[in-house]
């Protein structure tokens, strides 16, 4: 089968186009037939780290989507022939989704409903699962998204042209919460309007802090944070009392310094989320949540829903990273004839 590997840490360069044979599911796995391979940001800054320890190469990406070909023991085999979405494929594993047919845990393959592509069931995974787990953080919340569970809550999504900026919209909206976001061009305004934000704040022109409190007088319930460290003055001068600035990116040399005595009056929490350690029970509640959104079609991809797709082929892998690396803004696929 042909499949994209790495045997060292580097550049786009190191990841080889290559054949390798047919893997075997074990007990408690699924082997899927790989349609759509989805490119995140973290798979590019993982390939810059070195391999887990005891693997000598690794199959990159951690989302796609396609159908189960084989099931493992212990593994219904009613499983097999049904179209899935994967998550956390190659999270300390050597099968990631960037091959013909990969390997996963029974549970990270997710029914996906006839009538959704498997392009949305590639940009899910990572993203989706990041967003969620922001939207869920805050103090009194109810855990979980579904219709009315952030009603009377307001969100602001920095970054709302991005793939998890794109996920906390679409969701928050589900979810019955008011949404603003910041962007930094009319370009990338008109993609978070289209996820569809109530108010878009583009940071470079207008005054964002004006804004979002003209929005929302009383401030922001929670903040979906892109670039904690660029953003906490404005977090802080928006953030109602008791809300939560969940952070799940910066740059590498980020460093996040809030004044102590404004946090502490506005009993403001500020929480990391990094979705491959989010304890287990939440991140199966956010698969089964995201299923749902899927399900009744809340979720969507393409321009029109905010997120324009970017397609390679599966020999274009080091291409694909290059140009998300680069800053391409929507969701980067890989095709998998």
């Amino acid at each position: 089968m042909k499949s994209v590997v790495r045997t060292a840490a580097g550049g786009p360069e190191v990841l080889q186009f290559v054949e390798r044979p047919m893997p075997e599911p074990g007990p408690g796995e699924v082997r899927v037939r790989v349609y759509v391979s989805g490119v995140n940001p973290t798979d590019w800054r993982s390939r810059r780290r070195a391999l887990p320890p005891a693997m000598d190469e690794q199959v990159p990406h951690q989302d796609g989507a396609g159908v189960i070909d084989a099931v493992g023991p212990q593994v219904d085999p009613a499983r097999v022939e049904q179209r899935v979405w994967l998550w956390e494929a190659a999270w300390e594993r050597p099968w990631g989704t960037a091959q013909e047919y990969t390997l996963v845990r029974d549970h990270h393959a997710v029914a996906l409903p006839d009538h959704a592509s498997f392009e949305l069931g590639a940009a899910l995974g990572i993203p989706a699962l990041t967003a969620h787990r922001a939207l869920t953080v805050h103090d009194g919340g109810p855990g979980r998204i579904a219709p009315g569970t952030l009603r009377d809550t307001t969100v602001l999504v920095a970054g709302g042209a991005g793939a998890v900026g794109n996920a906390a919209i679409q969701l928050a909206r589900w979810a019955g919460a008011r949404v603003v976001t910041t962007v930094s061009s009319p370009a990338k305004a008109a993609l978070a309007s289209a996820a569809g934000a109530h108010r878009v704040v583009d940071y470079r022109t207008q005054d964002a802090t004006a804004k979002i409190l003209a929005f929302a007088p009383e401030g922001v319930d929670i903040v979906v944070e892109v670039a904690p460290g660029t953003n906490a003055a404005l977090d802080i001068a928006v953030a109602a009392p008791g809300a939560v600035v969940a952070y799940y990116s910066g740059g590498e040399d980020e460093h996040l310094s809030v004044p102590v005595l404004s946090s502490l009056q506005s009993n403001l929490r500020w929480q990391s989320v990094f979705v491959y350690t989010v304890p287990a029970k939440a991140k199966q509640q956010a698969v089964t949540d995201i299923a749902a959104a899927v399900n009744v079609g809340a979720l969507r991809v393409g321009e029109e829903a905010g997120l324009p797709l970017h397609r390679f082929t599966l020999e274009r892998a080091a291409d694909a990273h290059t140009a998300l690396e680069h800053g391409l803004i929507g969701k980067v696929l890989l095709d998998i004839p």
